[in-house]
C-alpha cells in the first residue's frame, strides 16, 4: 500500500491502515508535496491540511494508523518516505526522538510563539495544541464544583472513579506531573489512594468512562478535554450525547499549580525526502490560522496566545494550564509507568 491519490475538495488524499506490516517503502516523488505519518484520525487532521494546501499550494499525502507509525519509520530508515508525524502526547514525540528519526524543525516566527514548555528545546519536537485531563463528574450525584488530583485519593470516592487503564500515555504523562510536583513516594500513594477508590477494573476509553457515570456505576473519572468536545458534537451517535449531558467538567488545581496538559504535536523526520515542505506544514500549523482550525474544528486549545477556544471549550470554564514543562512529564514517564505497575492499578480495587 502507498500513500493515497484520491483528491479531496482540498486536495488531501488519506489511505487509512489497520497496521504498518506489509506496506510497502516509497520512494521521494518530485514536486510540491509533503508525506504525512499521522496517529490523529483523518477527519480531525482533514480541515488543516485542506487548509495548508489551499495556502500553499502544497499536497498532503497522509497514511493513518493508530499504531506502530513510528516504529515503522524507524524500519524504514533513510528510505523511509515519510517528511512529518503528527501524533498526540508528549511519550510518542519524545519516543520519535528518542529512536532517532527526527531532526530540528527550522525555527521560523510561527514556531517561536509556541511556548517553550511546550517545544523540544532543540526543535525536536513541536507541541501544536493542547488538551485538559479535566474530572468528569455527575451533574445529579456530585454536588462540589471545584477538586484536585489529590483529592482523587480521598476514601470518601471509594467505589465512585472510573479509569481507562493506569498505563495508558495519558494517565502515565498525569501521574509523571505528580511525580514532579509531589516526588515519588508522595505520587505512588496517591496512585495506591485512587486504584482503592476504583469503581472495577480499568478498562475501555474516555468516552466509556463518561458512559459508567451515565449509567450509575461511577460517579466521577478522568478523561481529556477532547473526548467531551467529540461526543458533545457527535450528530452520528447521539447516545454519547446522552452521555455527554450527563456530566459536568471540573478543571482540577485550578487554585494552585494548574491544571495537567498534554499535547497533539509534530516531528520533522531525520530523512525527510521534502524537508521544506514539511518544516512548512509544522509552520503552518503553528501560525495563527492553524491555531484557529484546531481551536475550532478540533476543539482543542491553542498553543498560541491570543487566539481562543471554541465557544463550545470556553463553555466549560476557564483552563488554568500547569505550566510544567512537558520535557520534565516524559522524564518522569519511566518512573510514573513502574508506580502503576507497583501499585497493581490496572487490576483495579480489591477487597
Amino acid at each position: 500500500m502507498t500513500f493515497g491519490r484520491a483528491a479531496t475538495s482540498g486536495g488531501l488524499a488519506l489511505a487509512a491502515i489497520a497496521a504498518w506490516t506489509g506496506i510497502s517503502l516509497l520512494q521521494a516523488q518530485a514536486g510540491e508535496e509533503v508525506n504525512i505519518y499521522s496517529y490523529r484520525e483523518p477527519g480531525l487532521m482533514e480541515p488543516l491540511l485542506d487548509s495548508f494546501t489551499k495556502k500553499t499550494g502544497i499536497k498532503a499525502n497522509v497514511v493513518f494508523a493508530k499504531d506502530g507509525l513510528i516504529e515503522r519509520a524507524a524500519a524504514e530508515g533513510r528510505n523511509s518516505p515519510v517528511d512529518v508525524i503528527l501524533t498526540t502526547d508528549i511519550a510518542r514525540l519524545t519516543d520519535a526522538q528518542k529512536k532517532g528519526i527526527t531532526q530540528p524543525v527550522p525555527m521560523s516566527p510561527e514556531l517561536e510563539k509556541i511556548p517553550a514548555n511546550y517545544r523540544d528545546s532543540g526543535a525536536h519536537w513541536i507541541g501544536l495544541s493542547q488538551r485538559a485531563r479535566l474530572v468528569y463528574a455527575s451533574k445529579d450525584r456530585v454536588k462540589q464544583d471545584s477538586i484536585t488530583y489529590e483529592d482523587l485519593a480521598d476514601p470518601k470516592w471509594k467505589g465512585k472513579i472510573c479509569s481507562r487503564s493506569g498505563q495508558h500515555p495519558y494517565n502515565v504523562g498525569l501521574l509523571a506531573s505528580m511525580v514532579a510536583h509531589l516526588g515519588a513516594d508522595k505520587a505512588e500513594a496517591w496512585a495506591r489512594g485512587v486504584k482503592n477508590n476504583l469503581a472495577r477494573k480499568p478498562a475501555g476509553g474516555d468516552r466509556d468512562q463518561v458512559k459508567g457515570i451515565y449509567s450509575g456505576e461511577c460517579d466521577i473519572a478522568i478523561g481529556n478535554s477532547y473526548y467531551m468536545a467529540a461526543m458533545q458534537t457527535n450528530d452520528k451517535k447521539p447516545e454519547q450525547q446522552e452521555w455527554a449531558k450527563s456530566v459536568k467538567l471540573l478543571f482540577p488545581n485550578s487554585g494552585d499549580r494548574g491544571t495537567h496538559v498534554n499535547v497533539s504535536g509534530a516531528v520533522l523526520a531525520k530523512s525527510a525526502p521534502h524537508k521544506d515542505a514539511g518544516a512548512r506544514l509544522i509552520a503552518f500549523l503553528a501560525s495563527e490560522d492553524g491555531q484557529k482550525i484546531y481551536a475550532e474544528a478540533v476543539n482543542e486549545y491553542p498553543l498560541v496566545e491570543g487566539v481562543p477556544a471554541s465557544e463550545l471549550v470556553r463553555s466549560w470554564g476557564t483552563l488554568t494550564p500547569d505550566k510544567l514543562p512537558l520535557s520534565t512529564i516524559a522524564e518522569n514517564a519511566a518512573k510514573a509507568s513502574e508506580i502503576m505497575d507497583k501499585v497493581q492499578f490496572d487490576l483495579g480495587p480489591q477487597s
